[in-house]
């Protein structure tokens, strides 16, 4: 049993209404209601903790109405935690309605690899009956455009035919002898284990032409996040412990656990932490690992000779690129400058006029009940891409990669999404 880390009331009363957090809100930018922007909530959670507000289904609807975008939290004078509160009103809600089916079945394939990979595969034999493939963007379209709002014109990432981690040895010595030599784990995440299977295989290009050894932990398990942002807390706690435990049998024979995905880094370096609050003993565990981890951008710019290799031996390359902030990036991690430099030294960058703006995506619950408000997000990012000269959008996240890439196929656009790990191994 997880106990709530936070007072609401405390917070409630912390919250100064400055109204800053209103005119950066993902949501309230979208509905313009007091209740749902960042100081709203806190003001429902205050009220809910003192037992003045019930948690009904509109209450339920308030609270997963909220992106985590933690543009509020960015722009706070108090730094007040309004994403994590959400986060723990979200474990509340799950408690008292329970999780849709889908989400349970989902939770429960991110629990169990195997079964995974056998959906996978399964998904990938059949996947040409329901689905028009567009190779080039690594997305597809449904071939029966079904009136299901949840489903309607959407454009979908599809299966590779077998997993990264299917894919590769779980050891890869990319180093001369009788050299110093790194070696680094890499934790792919789902959606590039699965889907957007180039992102892994770029990195490990990457690596080789380093010489930097790498390891491939083949019992990885999914990060959490998805469970986590939708109030699954069982399901977090036993992926986060089976990864701890995993981790480390192998955490000090490695420089660095780096990912190439904004969210699983956020939430492995961060966020156990906090879900870890209640419970020391594994709370230790968690942080001692964190410094390894490290997003894969942040820790080749910084660790390694690539900006020089790019530089001397990189190809110039002819696509102009726009480049879009993950939230679990620039605002959770601080990561944004180093993408940029790697990619500049081989590409063009055309800054879209707001990079930092949430792209819609918000989870599980946001890409399936409340798609048509993850929709009406995605139609600005997407008309700030299409106002640039790029012909390739990128952004160090698959999650934003799904949206960004959904938002772009309703419009009439020739712009690709690709993970900066793509266009710099491409540039080698």
């Amino acid at each position: 049993m997880v106990n709530n880390k936070f007072n609401y009331t405390d917070i409630s009363d912390d919250c100064i209404k400055c109204g800053k957090c209103k005119t950066v809100c993902t949501i309230f930018n979208v509905n313009q209601d007091e209740t749902t922007s960042p100081r709203g909530f806190i003001d429902l959670l205050g009220a809910y903790k003192r037992d003045e507000l019930e948690l009904d289904k509109t209450a339920k609807d308030i609270f997963e109405s909220c992106f985590l975008c933690t543009n509020c939290v960015e722009v706070c004078p108090n730094d007040l935690p309004t994403d994590m509160i959400i986060e723990q009103v979200r474990s509340d809600i799950a408690k008292k309605y329970g999780i849709t089916w889908y989400k349970r079945a989902f939770f429960f394939l991110l629990r169990h690899r195997k079964i995974m990979d056998f959906m996978a595969k399964m998904g990938w034999v059949f996947q040409t009956c329901g689905l028009k493939i567009n190779a080039q963007n690594q997305s597809s379209k449904l071939r029966i455009n079904l009136p299901i709002e949840m489903i309607k014109d959407r454009t979908l990432p599809f299966a590779d035919r077998t997993s990264f981690l299917n894919s590769n040895p779980e050891n890869i010595i990319n180093h001369k002898e009788n050299k110093e030599f790194k070696k680094v784990a890499v934790f792919i995440g789902c959606m590039g284990n699965y889907a957007y299977t180039n992102i892994g295989k770029s990195l490990l290009k990457i690596l080789e032409k380093l010489e930097i050894d790498a390891f491939i932990p083949k019992k990885q398990l999914c990060c959490g996040a998805p469970a986590y942002f939708t109030g699954d807390f069982d399901t977090v706690d036993y992926l986060i412990k089976k990864n701890i435990e995993y981790f480390e049998t192998f955490i000090d024979d490695v420089d660095a656990i780096i990912i190439p995905e904004a969210t699983c880094s956020a939430m492995i370096n961060t966020d156990w932490a906090h879900f870890l609050h209640d419970q020391p003993d594994w709370k230790k565990r968690a942080i001692k690992l964190a410094p390894k981890v490290i997003m894969a951008t942040k820790w080749l710019e910084n660790n390694t000779k690539l900006v020089e290799l790019l530089k001397n031996n990189g190809k110039a390359m002819s696509e102009i690129v726009t480049y879009h902030d993950p939230c679990h990036a620039k605002k959770m991690q601080g990561v944004f400058k180093e993408p940029r430099n790697l990619i500049e030294q081989n590409y063009k960058i055309d800054e879209m006029s707001d990079p930092n703006e949430c792209c819609g995506f918000g989870g599980v619950t946001m890409q399936s009940e409340k798609y048509h408000i993850a929709k009406a997000v995605g139609v600005k990012k997407a008309a700030m891409i299409n106002k640039t000269k790029a012909s390739v959008v990128s952004a160090e996240c698959s999650a934003c990669r799904m949206q960004i890439t959904d938002s772009l196929g309703r419009t009439d656009t020739d712009v690709i999404f690709k993970n900066p790990i793509e266009l710099i191994a491409d540039a080698l």
